[in-house]
């Protein structure tokens, strides 16, 4: 359905100062004044309508109403990094979707915000809207239909610019639609509308020039919309935290009989609203959240015999959930762009024990590779253009996606031939833009966000062996074996550097980075001068055993000393899934998985209602969110352990398991695989139970 229907906008001879927008919200670029415009157009059929089939996309957020109901918000987010943010994206994309529908009638109604507001929004420079569908009739005929010149449109004015509203600054009368030259280029995205649902509060009734303040608490954290509603003239401050942090906020003026819908995605656990009867009636506010997040088709807990880890596992699901809107987000309170792949790492592995859905991760790594595309194959964070490898073989992996690796082969060489401009004499990652990212702490005094060479270079080192080894394994997949083996060659020439440099042999750890220093022409915010100290810490070392550039002896040993804390520093929810990947890779799963993930247990039990960023402040001023499901690998790394899980063939046709309890009692969960679930059954003294489709091969090793 996609392809020759216009795209509409408000006409430039009646609103010429509401037509251009900045390509993003961190755009530097001039554009017009906020802008919300409205659109409307009715059908009506002689014949009953049985389904209509809809492509649609709106530039830069919209929310579609068919016969009164709102049916989608959107677009999908083109993606985008840090870098960039004054240059137009290459295309948009655009939702299909089939709505079921009662009576003759179809009655389209859409608003369109014009301007990046958040920092996952992006826009091709201009306001627009793109409507085409058939309507399927109960007689099986069809009826074609499209935005263009008949439809209505104006500039609501009271959306006067983002979070805020005047509903006494009256709309314009509607007029007709002007067509606009396709500056979009939409493509189909590969991923489903997200879906929504509204948690309405007890109205709020204020007597004449009375002024209150109320708390509606939600029983978790959600990601999620404002609506109002007014029966009398009002001022309303609405507050969003998710615990007691400023939060976001949204400020209206509504008038009486109206109704309001925000555009702003919130995290909140919480609502404090001020509302105030400016009217010389009573006046009765009702709020509501219309909480949202990419559909769930199904959704299976991990249940042990400990409730707190539990209560754990509960929270990362819950927390993932909502951070899967139209990409993966770090949370919903930062709505970080496409630049935070270790974060979409770890959601898209979480999935697997969780929801199954694997479409929003392979969506987010063509995203990704569009993006390396236009930038020869650089991204903002350096460490996530590497794991950007790791997932999109892992993706595969689970999925058997063979267009997935095709459509990504050629960023992926341009990721690799950057890379190797950055090696210096030494063998070694040398001169890169920056060490970004580690870890999001601080040691002596350092960001390990972004690190001097002395506490990054061995990470950055050791994700580049990870990364050349996975992307040998996607072009062994693609049958390019010249290239896989001369990536494996590759490897090995950085292991044997990174042995001879990053190790000290009396330690018997690896340090985090050389002192040497680094050029003035690379040093600057996110690259800071190195410092003459040398450190040896957990990150490096955990890494290091994780992606096995020492042998397992060795290997084993860091491990040991790490949760012996004999080797300094302290380590995020983040950065703890490579530490428990490391376990797991080297067989110490009965003894250090359960001790790991009890880290857990305690901010799980400070609040219940949504994952925390992390274990230890940063510094001393940051305020952690709770909505952050980077640090969520406890709902992929216990049941991954517990079942003894590896991949034998891609598409998990062939699957391998060896199952331990690990010291709990029970525990039950579900391995989603592309041809249906692997259900898992194991209690104490008894062989595991496990179920699973025909077209799964199971070999388990008990």
């Amino acid at each position: 359905m996609a392809g020759h229907a216009p795209w509409i906008w408000v006409p430039e001879k009646d609103y010429p100062d509401k037509q251009k927008s900045a390509y993003s919200a961190m755009s530097e670029k001039k554009a017009d004044a906020h802008a919300v415009a409205e659109f409307k157009k009715e059908y009506v059929f002689a014949t009953p309508v049985k389904e209509v089939q809809l492509s649609i996309c709106g530039d830069a957020a919209f929310q579609l109403y068919l016969n009164g109901t709102c049916v989608m918000t959107g677009p999908a987010t083109v993606g985008g990094d840090f870098l960039g943010n004054d240059e137009q994206p290459d295309h948009y994309y655009l939702y299909r979707a089939t709505i079921p529908v009662q009576g003759n009638r179809l009655g389209f109604f859409a608003r369109v915000q014009k301007d990046p507001v958040q920092i996952c929004e992006y826009s091709m420079g201009h306001g627009g809207l793109l409507i085409k569908g058939e309507a399927l009739l109960v007689d099986g005929s069809r009826r074609a239909f499209c935005t263009d010149q008949t439809w209505l449109c104006r500039i609501n004015g009271a959306y006067t610019e983002p979070c805020r509203y005047d509903g006494r600054l009256l709309c314009q009368e509607f007029v007709l639609a002007q067509q606009l030259p396709d500056l979009w280029q939409a493509e189909s995205a590969p991923i489903p509308p997200r879906t929504e649902d509204t948690v309405t509060f007890d109205p709020m009734t204020l007597a004449p020039g009375e002024k209150r303040t109320a708390r509606l608490p939600l029983d978790k954290i959600y990601a999620g919309f404002l609506q109002a509603v007014s029966a009398g003239d009002a001022d309303i401050h609405v507050q969003f935290r998710e615990l007691e942090e400023k939060g976001s906020e949204e400020m209206l003026h509504l008038i009486p009989g109206e109704s309001y819908r925000g555009f702003y995605l919130h995290s909140a656990g919480v609502m404090d609203v001020e509302a105030e009867n400016r009217g010389k009636k009573p006046c009765q506010v009702t709020l509501s959240f219309v909480r949202t997040h990419y559909p769930v088709a199904t959704e299976t807990p991990v249940a042990t015999s400990d409730a707190r880890i539990n209560q754990v596992l509960d929270t990362c699901r819950h927390t993932l959930k909502y951070c899967r809107q139209t990409h993966h987000l770090d949370s919903p309170r930062h709505c970080e762009p496409l630049a935070c792949t270790g974060d979409y790492y770890i959601e898209s592995l979480m999935t697997l024990f969780s929801f199954g859905d694997l479409r929003l991760a392979a969506f987010d790594l063509m995203r990704t590779a569009r993006m390396l595309e236009r930038r020869d194959g650089r991204m903002f964070h350096t460490t996530y253009s590497l794991i950007w490898v790791l997932m999109l073989r892992d993706v595969y992996r689970m999925t058997g996606d063979q267009a997935l690796l095709a459509d990504c082969a050629q960023a992926l060489r341009l990721l690799l031939n950057r890379f190797s401009t950055y090696l210096g004499e030494n063998g070694l990652i040398e001169t890169p833009p920056d060490y970004m990212f580690v870890d999001w702490i601080y040691l002596d005094g350092h960001s390990l966000h972004h690190p001097p060479k002395a506490l990054g270079q061995s990470c950055l080192n050791m994700y580049y062996f990870a990364a050349l080894d996975a992307a040998a394994g996607v072009f062994g997949y693609l049958g390019k074996k010249e290239d896989a083996q001369q990536l494996l060659e590759q490897k090995e020439q950085l292991r044997r550097a990174i042995l001879a440099h990053l190790f000290d042999k009396e330690a018997r750890a690896f340090i985090a980075g050389l002192n040497t220093q680094t050029p003035d022409e690379l040093v600057g915010f996110y690259m800071p001068q190195n410092t003459d100290r040398r450190y040896i810490t957990k990150h490096a070392n955990i890494l290091a055993a994780c992606f096995g550039v020492c042998d397992d002896d060795l290997g084993r040993d860091l491990i040991h000393r790490i949760m012996r804390d004999e080797i300094a520093g302290d380590i995020q929810p983040y950065f703890t899934h490579f530490l428990l990947e490391a376990v797991y890779r080297l067989d110490l799963r009965r003894q250090y998985t359960l001790p790991i993930i009890e880290r857990w247990i305690l901010p799980v039990q400070e609040c219940p209602k949504g994952l925390v960023e992390g274990f230890v402040k940063p510094e001393p001023t940051y305020t952690f969110d709770h909505s952050h499901a980077w640090g969520g690998t406890p709902l992929y790394s216990l049941p991954r352990a517990l079942c003894g899980f590896n991949i034998l063939t891609p598409g998990m046709t062939d699957i391998e398991l060896c199952p331990d309890l690990l010291g709990l009692t029970s525990a039950r969960f579900t391995l989603h695989t592309p041809n249906g679930p692997v259900k898992i059954i194991l209690e104490e003294g008894k062989p595991p139970v496990i179920t699973h489709p025909d077209a799964v091969n199971i070999y388990c090793r008990c």
